[in-house]
């Protein structure tokens, strides 16, 4: 499988969103340590006390980037596979994978640092971009064979 080009390329953009999601699942567990701030009553006690099972405004930040992350790279991750199926020129497949990938990073770090808006709600719409276009060429190529 790896000797298609095209799908090459998507697997290495999609091992780096989901080492992204881990290590934005990381920040998210570090945040929580320092501020602690506990989802749980069980990890609040191991770490000083009932009172630590709380929240805190930047961990849920993290936490809904996570959440966010989610949403976004799990469709990417289904819609690139079959995708990379249509037989796209890798040039083309490339820009999409590339696409998504900078633009979920440019959203992680605006979420994470709280950059001024509309920097985040950029970086969604244009990272949907090549979701789009996967999507609807996927159903252009099924169409096809109807």
């Amino acid at each position: 499988m790896l000797d298609n080009n095209v799908f090459a390329s998507f697997v290495f953009y999609s091992v780096l969103l989901v080492l992204k999601m881990y290590v934005i699942a990381f920040i998210t567990g570090q945040v929580r340590l320092r501020k602690k701030a506990f989802a749980n009553p069980e990890d609040a006690l191991r770490h000083g006390g009932t009172q630590y099972h709380r929240g805190d405004p930047y961990v849920e930040r993290c936490r809904r980037a996570h959440q966010n992350d989610m949403e976004n790279i799990f469709p990417f991750l289904f819609l690139g596979a079959i995708y990379s199926l249509t037989e796209p020129t890798l040039f083309v497949a490339r820009l999409h994978f590339l696409a998504f990938f900078l633009c979920r990073i440019v959203h992680s770090v605006a979420y994470l640092c709280q950059l001024k808006a509309p920097t985040r709600s950029v970086a969604y719409v244009i990272g949907q971009v090549p979701c789009l276009s996967m999507l609807l060429q996927i159903l252009f190529a099924v169409a096809s064979h109807w």
